[in-house]
């Protein structure tokens, strides 16, 4: 269905062109929800913007505006406040007809976007032969939720692993291994992962030191660019011992993904290369062959190059991400590609994107969008990283976020009186810790760095995952200790809105879909996050402020269905996020 908000600015544009005639036709009615009550549940500041245009006052503006709108069903007759702000408030008989609207539709009125659209999103992207770090979180979770929400509005999302699977490193790794552990060039898992970052480790610094060692390197690159059959088994197999570790971490975390890897793309390497020879785009510079970029300077104010194809001849990020493009777009028949990377690789990413688009493999109706984040940080506000100095290991994250939530659990428990069975404790440690990893991220604007803190993201008070969860929790007591099947209420039920909380309550479970919709915008899912912890406490007030199973009729069923539309946001909203609920805690 349409959204109130649309509803309104539709409204103001159709009053503003009665009014005024064609000439104010594309303008922005500026209608958005308001954050006190005083002004109403929504606001349009547009009269101020035009009385420059108009050259009139702004109030006679607006007092224009609202004698040629038509908005009787929907709201009360609007207001005027300062200069000339228009103010709307929903009749509370009108909210009561959308909620029964929405009561009866799985997905609460959202709709589809039509015509479906294919969208592409490219995260996580581990290296091969590497364990999964801390680093990798926010990638992860980030663009999973971003893929979720997409997919819930109709996308058709194809969801990619780039994972760095090619290059130097594998020659490197594969020459040391023939010296130090030859068995595990042609034996599946004759190294644990860890065995592998250690060897992989060592392998790096024969590289740096030795100069034969690194020529050896280079050549087996060379035969495994070559197809060299030993050397791609060897490769093949410390491909498929990283992904088996990999998958533990996806399956933990619930993630989907299509891996694809940088070796799909050298095949087509030298095509990319040829092509941007084709449009005079490439110039040779110190032995490189290079793109010279719009914008991108050094100190000098000379203009920075991308380079594509290295004075060995050999290829790098830059045309991998080119080639991967020009697939995408060609061969995927993407209209949108979204990259979700650490904020570092902004400029990086703006390169290739500048040099796609001029040398035609990005088509100017294909979008491309780089999704930076910030870094994840310890309690000391540094970089997270080990006693020892190391990267934080993804995998024990994880499982040290269960563990504390069980702790947590059980000394409630205990405290409460309450013996659970251990499937139970098990479930709901599980649960809540990767619950609250996945929300204290999401909940963060994506662009700014955050600190990992296992006491905040656990606490069962502010804006955390148990939080909301224990607001779904409660949705539920009220249906096992009513015996009430919310599936069953009656969808005739006048929804009555007479106390203030309950008011509150349903314009905000209303706002839903316009949160939806700019989240797929603006790709911060920090706002879905927001909306459902306001969500949650509008709720717990109206839960402590109305009486609902011993309320009068209609009154019962009418809070009953408040409350059922509460759950179900909250089950939705944090589906969205990749989490999922409990049913009791």
């Amino acid at each position: 269905m349409t959204s109130i908000l649309e509803q309104l600015q539709d409204s103001v544009s159709q009053a503003l062109l009665s009014a005024f005639g064609d000439e104010l036709a594309n303008t922005d009615p500026l209608v958005a929800s308001t954050n006190n009550p005083k002004f109403g549940d929504y606001q349009s500041n547009v009269a101020l913007s035009l009385a420059k245009p108009l050259q009139q006052n702004p109030r006679a503006i607006a007092q224009t505006i609202i004698a040629h709108l038509q908005i009787e069903d929907m709201c009360e007759t609007p207001t005027i406040a300062g200069a000339g702000f228009i103010n709307f408030t929903l009749k509370s008989n009108y909210i009561g007809q959308l909620l029964s609207q929405i009561q009866s539709d799985e997905r609460l009125g959202i709709p589809r976007v039509q015509p479906e659209s294919k969208v592409i999103v490219d995260f996580s992207s581990p290296n091969i032969a590497k364990e999964m770090h801390v680093g990798h979180l926010r990638s992860t979770i980030i663009g999973d939720a971003i893929a979720r929400i997409l997919e819930f509005r109709g996308y058709d999302v194809l969801r990619l692993n780039h994972v760095g699977d090619w290059g130097t490193q594998f020659g490197m790794l594969i020459a040391y291994l023939r010296e130090a552990y030859p068995q595990a060039l042609t034996t599946a898992n004759a190294l644990d992962i860890g065995d592998l970052v250690s060897l992989y480790k060592q392998a790096k610094v024969r590289f740096d030191e030795d100069e034969e060692f690194k020529q050896t390197a280079r050549q087996e690159v060379v035969r495994l660019q070559a197809g060299a059959e030993d050397s791609l088994h060897a490769w093949q197999l410390l491909c498929n011992q990283s992904r088996q570790e990999f998958q533990v971490i996806y399956d933990l975390l619930d993630i989907k993904l299509e891996e694809r890897g940088e070796s799909f793309y050298n095949p087509f390497l030298e095509d990319t290369v040829s092509e941007l020879k084709q449009t005079g785009l490439l110039e040779e510079s110190e032995g490189a062959m290079c793109v010279f970029l719009d914008g991108f300077t050094n100190k000098d104010g000379d203009p920075l190059p991308l380079i594509v194809q290295k004075t060995d001849g050999g290829f790098n990020y830059a045309t991998t991400d080119l080639a991967a493009i020009k697939y995408r777009v060609k061969e995927d028949g993407a209209n949108k590609i979204i990259y979700v990377t650490d904020a570092g690789q902004g400029n990086h990413f703006a390169a290739v994107f500048q040099v796609a688009r001029k040398a035609g493999i990005l088509p100017d109706e294909v979008q491309v969008v780089h999704v930076p984040f910030g870094l994840v940080l310890g309690k000391d506000g540094k970089r997270i990283k080990t006693r020892s100095g190391e990267t934080v290991k993804l995998k024990n994250l994880l499982d040290e976020a269960v563990d504390y939530a069980r702790t947590e659990l059980e000394t409630r428990l205990t405290a409460e009186g309450r013996k659970e069975t251990p499937e139970f404790i098990n479930y709901v440690a599980q649960t809540t810790g990767l619950s609250a990893v996945k929300y204290a991220d999401l909940s963060q604007n994506r662009t700014s760095d955050y600190k990992f803190d296992f006491d905040k993201m656990l606490d069962l008070k502010g804006n955390t995952a148990p939080y909301l969860l224990y607001a779904y929790v409660r949705t539920q007591g009220i249906s096992r200790k009513g015996n009430i099947d919310f599936s069953a209420l009656d969808n005739n039920t006048e929804i009555v809105l007479k106390e203030d909380a309950e008011l509150v309550l349903a314009k905000y479970i209303l706002q839903f879909e316009e949160v939806v919709k700019e989240v797929e915008s603006s790709l911060l899912p920090n706002r879905i996050c927001l909306y459902l912890f306001e969500l949650s406490q509008k709720f717990n007030q109206f839960y402590e402020q109305c009486e609902i199973l011993n309320a009068a009729e209609p009154q019962k069923t009418s809070r009953l269905i408040l409350a059922d539309l509460t759950a179900r946001t909250i089950k939705l909203g944090l589906s969205l996020l990749g989490i999922n609920v409990l049913e009791r805690m």
